[in-house]
């Protein structure tokens, strides 16, 4: 299979949001593609984040991940967190998703950030592997935690 990797710019909408709804899906959510074209459109138009796209040579869309900018105050320094990362069910275990990481890690570099962060399951032990064999390693000291508003 032969794919490329891009920044997704507005016109790449029509191929974005079927992932981006699939997505949402995994995560048990319920479909909502005009929700979604609203929420990516938004995010560029805005700059809010950086979404990376891989398409096969027709420009069929196989998979995306999206980054949203930070800054660590200790470190003052921007980083990168790595928010979504999702390869439609046709185009899995073809190297996609490994892609894409290294052009998120590629693309945050180029862009002047000192790290990248993620979060994934605990029981999502595929995905982990994937990450530690890219060079990522699980944080040792800090838990994570969230607050629902």
């Amino acid at each position: 299979m032969s794919f490329s990797v891009r920044p997704a710019t507005r016109s790449d909408l029509d191929a974005l949001v079927p992932l981006f709804d699939g997505y949402r899906q995994f995560y048990g959510q319920p479909s909502d593609s005009a929700g979604a074209c609203e929420f990516l459109a938004a995010r560029l138009a805005r700059h809010e984040s950086l979404i990376l796209l891989a398409c096969d040579e027709r420009g069929e869309g196989l998979g995306f991940t999206q980054l949203y900018p930070l800054f660590s105050s200790v470190r003052m320094v921007r980083t990168w967190l790595l928010n979504d990362l999702f390869v439609s069910a046709s185009a899995r275990r073809r190297g996609v998703a490994a892609a894409l990481l290294r052009a998120a890690a590629d693309q945050a570099r180029a862009l002047g950030a000192a790290s990248l962060s993620l979060s994934t399951a605990l029981d999502n032990a595929p995905a982990q592997a994937l990450y530690e064999s890219l060079g990522w390693r699980r944080d040792s000291q800090f838990c994570e935690y969230g607050l629902t508003l």
